[in-house]
């Protein structure tokens, strides 16, 4: 697949090092908080940041899938500018600064891949992701009361599923969760195991409605019908999260099409009757169908489907 260079210069002799201009951002950004800096810049907190940090991320994403290798550049950019504006707030508060974090996830990465950085060997990514979480797991154990030292209560208290977020999106929590219990051989055996689950929740969640149970209980039933569709995706190696998120793209511009045609026709949608709206349904999906499928492809190298995508050792997903 061809994408967009225009807006990417490519690197020429003696031009500036991406170190350089690493801390020409470094620097900007402490001139715009201090005290004859940007007011807005000033005021902004680790708090108040956290909505930008997400958005920023979701937006990286988007441009990915433009193929507009421009825009990507430009949404990294902004994803790692939130980066140096939470370092240095934490610099002006004597925390810490960029350099510890560069240090830590430069420090980290080395002492993850022994298998490159040290004698371990590694025959495949199997046992690279094993040997992943180990080390994971012994760097949570030393950090308990930072000597290294772990006394009975405390190795009682370990699991396999220490050290994911409560704070993740719900479909991403979901994901990590199977997919650590899937690193020690708790999974399915293939694809129809899971599709019997899903089968098995729909079913008890018919069985709470038919039987008018309380909120709390259809509350549960759906709960485990997305468990087991989150399983599903981490199953396939499909991202649940922007497996959602494109669906919810999707449902979005055939509404919006909706919309059109009923105006065309001088109404509004909403006094369309109810068997018309589902004939207008049909017709945009039909109409949106191969469209889609061709916008696609022309976004995602490789086309849709199982084969397009690999899992990081983080558990994200990836395209090939």
């Amino acid at each position: 697949m061809k994408t967009k260079q225009a807006r990417v210069r490519s690197p020429k002799t003696g031009a500036t090092g991406a170190g350089e201009w690493f801390e020409k951002l470094v620097a900007v950004q402490a001139r715009l908080r201090a005290a004859d800096g940007c007011p807005w810049d000033r005021e902004q907190t680790h708090a108040t940041l956290r909505t930008y940090l997400i958005e920023e991320a979701y937006e990286v994403l988007d441009a990915l899938e433009s193929g507009d290798d421009g825009k990507f550049a430009e949404e990294l950019g902004d994803l790692l500018l939130q980066i140096v504006f939470h370092s240095e707030i934490a610099r002006a508060e004597q925390r810490f600064d960029v350099r510890d974090v560069i240090r830590e996830i430069h420090d980290k990465m080395v002492r993850r891949h022994p298998h490159v950085f040290g004698e371990t060997k590694a025959k495949n990514s199997a046992e690279v992701l094993k040997k992943w979480e180990q080390i994971k797991a012994e760097e949570r154990r030393a950090k308990g009361d930072g000597s290294g030292a772990v006394d009975s209560e405390t190795k009682k208290a370990e699991s396999l599923l220490d050290g994911i977020s409560r704070g993740l999106p719900a479909t991403i929590e979901g994901f990590q969760l199977t997919r650590r219990a899937a690193r020690i051989g708790f999974d399915w055996e293939n694809v129809e195991g899971v599709l019997g689950k899903i089968a098995e929740e729909s079913s008890e969640l018919r069985e709470a409605l038919g039987a008018r149970e309380s909120g709390p209980r259809v509350e549960e039933e759906i709960g485990d019908l997305l468990f087991a569709a989150v399983n599903l995706a981490r199953f396939l190696h499909v991202d649940p999260e922007i497996a959602l998120k494109k669906a919810n793209g999707k449902f979005s511009r055939r509404f919006r099409a909706m919309e059109r045609r009923a105006g065309a026709s001088g109404r509004a949608l909403a006094d369309v009757p109810r068997a018309e709206m589902e004939r207008l349904w049909d017709a945009v999906k039909e109409e949106t169908a191969e469209a889609g499928a061709t916008d696609h492809d022309a976004r995602v190298d490789g086309g849709p489907g199982v084969a397009s995508a690999a899992t990081t050792r983080e558990g994200k997903v990836v395209t090939r």
